[in-house]
């Protein structure tokens, strides 16, 4: 125990001793601080020294400290101007040695021909004289593959290349491999149960890839399309009465070979819906339920349809407002039951907020003048605003045809009851230089050549110029329209014309005409117009044949016509190109004698009703009538009526109606009376095809004729046929053919089966 002891208090007396020995004396005591003297610049050419001194964070008389040396290394990476920095000390003095990045002395493409020049420079931020450095070209390299994976080429490389330069400069070339379009191989929909997978795909507007849509960049991979293309499958659904159905998620994955996409789309249809209770609550005064309610086409039981919901909010928006309530809003509030799988929809009508047109903006028109915009609108500068305007006012100025892109929106003003109507409008080429070729039945191989300018001095006005050759046909046209006369809702215009037609096979004549009109137009609604005309023309039956009818051989010569006209027309189709639902009536009349030597009233008549069906079927009923009387005179060969042809199919031109049996010459009516029935269907291919089917059935019968001859057989008795055609939208213009069969006619009727017309314009 002794020994332990002593061992414990040797252990003590060393510990004492060991902390009475001092430590080392702290650094900032042992070394005096280092004041700068000197802050030299090595390596610098281009850059002046003191401009690199100015970013080093050390002055002369400052103390120098490692952090102090830190800082200013940071400071001058991060100007970009120096490929290498190394800030040091040296006893007193601060050294800093850069290595400077080169200046960039010319921006070259190699490899790229889908994508210009300017359309690269446009986008890259590399410019000649700017410092080079590898993060900037990086950047711009990305940049131009996003440019061509918006073209649809996602397999495009881009590989940047510094030529060093003397005195520290550099080429950059971007070294581009466009590479494939990268299309869409395939489309998937995930979740359909209602409608299958081919009729989605024709929903949409992204397309599979196909050999046949070389002319179209719908099969390319876009992403906007594809969010597009959500938003139409959502609307098809609304339209069908799927009231829950939404788009889980759209994907689009790149195949391994980077050459196109698999699209799937995955949905959920939901139940499908019926409208329950519909009905109509206003808060305005004055303003009865009753006198709305027969304006709402949607009946109880019909099947849902987000569609038609918007178009009776339109209805009732624009029947309000005439009736003179300014401010007004519709809303629906629906009413969703899923135990009965009905909606309730209420339209309620309440007073809008209280808000004037400030003032009215046009941007982006660099032709086309500003009064060309702002003339169609029926809003100015104070008036109460109007939605119901306001879409009126973008659907004219859309219809212009001047603009590829036409907005119109409207911002808050510079007060809570003001608003400011933005147009933005984005111009196109109006001009248009057209070569044609083609061919009809009736006139033969036909070639043309056209100038027009749409927009002529950027002030809407229509110049025409067109001049065409065929084996049977040829004339030469000049129009001119100006669409506001008189700054006024008129469409004013003239015409100069020189026609000639070979009619030897139908009635063994020529006709040549050759003579100018006036023209003035205006609107009476938003579906019915009212044109007015007045022609003039030098009319020529020439080149009678020997063995002509005496009917025909008596017209010879010439004669001058002075007639003035009118045509009012009813237009409540969807569209005037490719109608699907809709009327169209028009009524013309004719009266000549104002001057000249051929006096006469002409009247006609016609109308088509169209009708959507489901699976694309479209079908159409129209009727047409037509009377000409002599004032004072027999009416002359040049302005009776011919049928046949493509008004009465299975017929030939001037097929049908008086006739001179001996020689088989046309010699045309007084009266006449054509009806048609035809149904148009798909035909099972792709809508890039352009191609569709129809069947119809043509009637009508021609008569009443003032020539005269013992041969003359005026049969008055109705002609009925049938048959079927194929209409294509092809890439060269319009192609038809139709094949008919007379089912009732005359014996001497000139029939015909077939009936092929091509056109096109370049």
């Amino acid at each position: 125990m002794a020994g332990v002891g002593k061992i414990v208090r040797l252990g003590i007396a060393f510990a004492a001793l060991f902390l009475a020995v001092p430590g080392p004396a702290p650094a900032a005591a042992q070394t005096a601080a280092v004041v700068a003297s000197q802050i030299r610049i090595e390596g610098a050419q281009r850059i002046e020294a003191d401009t690199v001194r100015s970013y080093v964070s050390i002055t002369i008389g400052d103390r120098i400290t490692p952090r102090a040396l830190d800082d200013s290394l940071k400071k001058l990476f991060a100007t970009g101007l120096f490929a290498d920095v190394v800030v040091r000390q040296e006893g007193n003095a601060v050294v800093v040695r850069v290595v400077e990045n080169p200046i960039i002395n010319r921006i070259a493409f190699e490899g790229n021909k889908r994508v210009t020049d300017k359309v690269l420079n446009d986008e890259i931020k590399l410019r000649p004289r700017l410092v080079f450095t590898r993060a900037r070209v990086q950047t711009d390299v990305q940049r131009i593959i996003d440019i061509y994976r918006r073209t649809g080429r996602f397999a495009a490389t881009v590989e940047p290349k510094a030529i060093q330069l003397p005195q520290n400069r550099v080429d950059i070339v971007f070294e581009i491999n466009e590479g494939p379009l990268t299309g869409i191989r395939r489309i998937t929909f995930v979740g359909n149960e209602r409608y299958g997978d081919s009729q989605l795909r024709e929903v949409i507007q992204t397309k599979e890839s196909a050999w046949y849509r070389f002319l179209s960049s719908d099969d390319t991979y876009d992403p906007d399309r594809l969010t597009f293309d959500r938003e139409k499958l959502r609307r098809f659904y609304l339209a069908r009465g799927y009231a829950d159905f939404r788009v889980v998620s759209a994907i689009a994955e790149l195949t391994p070979d980077r050459e196109a996409f698999f699209v799937t789309f995955s949905v959920e249809e939901g139940e499908r819906y019926k409208f329950g209770k519909i009905d109509v609550s206003t808060a305005l005064r004055d303003l009865k339920r009753e006198q709305l309610l027969p304006m709402i086409g949607i009946k109880p039981g019909d099947w849902y349809d987000a569609d038609a919901v918007e178009k009776v909010i339109k209805t009732l928006t624009d029947a309000v407002g005439n009736l003179g309530y300014a401010f007004v809003d519709v809303r629906p509030r629906v009413q969703r039951d899923r135990a009965t799988q009905t909606i309730d929809v209420i339209f309620t009508i309440q007073e809008g907020p209280r808000v004037y047109v400030e003032r009215i903006d046009i941007t982006g028109n660099v032709r086309t003048v500003d009064g060309v915009v702002r003339r169609e609108f029926d809003l100015v500068e104070g008036d109460a605003f109007n939605r119901s305007k306001l879409d009126r006012a973008r659907r004219r100025i859309r219809n212009l045809g001047f603009f590829a892109k036409a907005e119109v929106t409207n911002v808050p003003g510079s007060a809570p009851d003001k608003t400011v109507v933005k147009v933005d409008v984005q111009e196109k080429s109006t001009g248009e230089l057209s070569f044609g070729a083609g061919f009809s039945t009736a006139g033969g191989p036909l070639g043309d050549i056209g100038i027009r300018e749409r927009n002529l001095l950027g002030r809407a006005q229509d110049l025409f110029l067109r001049t065409q050759i065929g084996a049977r046909l040829s004339e030469t046209e000049l129009r001119f329209t100006e669409p506001y006369f008189l700054d006024r809702r008129l469409s004013a215009g003239f015409d100069l014309f020189r026609t000639t037609r070979d009619l030897q096979r139908e009635s063994s004549f020529d006709r040549k005409s050759m003579g100018a009109g006036l023209r003035l137009g205006y609107d009476l609604s938003e579906q019915i117009s009212q044109n007015w005309r007045y022609r003039i023309s030098r009319d020529t039956v020439n080149d009678v044949k020997e063995t002509a009818s005496f009917a025909i051989r008596e017209q010879e010569g010439t004669t001058l016509t002075s007639l003035v006209g009118q045509t009012l027309a009813y237009d409540a189709r969807d569209s005037r190109f490719e109608p699907t639902d809709g009327f169209l009536a028009q009524w013309s009349v004719d009266v000549a004698g104002l001057g000249g030597n051929v006096r006469f009233l002409r009247n006609r008549v016609s109308g088509t009703q169209y009708y959507p069906f489901p699976g694309q079927l479209v079908a159409s009923v129209g009727a047409g009538v037509g009377y000409i009387l002599g004032l004072g005179e027999d009416v002359r060969l040049n302005d009776r009526f011919f049928l046949g042809g493509a008004t009465l199919r299975g017929f030939e031109n001037f097929g049908v109606g008086p006739r001179d049996v001996a020689t088989t010459d046309a010699v045309g009516g007084s009266w006449f009376y054509t009806g048609t029935a035809q149904l148009g269907f798909p035909l099972g291919l792709p809508d890039e095809f352009g191609l569709r089917g129809r069947v119809f059935s043509d009637l009508g019968s021609i008569g009443g004729t003032d020539a005269t001859g013992p041969s003359i057989d005026d049969t008055p008795s109705m002609r009925l046929s049938a048959g079927i055609g194929i209409a294509w939208r092809s890439p060269f213009g319009p192609v038809s053919l139709d094949m008919a069969k007379a089912l009732l006619k005359e014996d001497f009727d000139k029939t015909e089966i077939l009936r092929f017309n091509f056109g096109t314009r370049f």
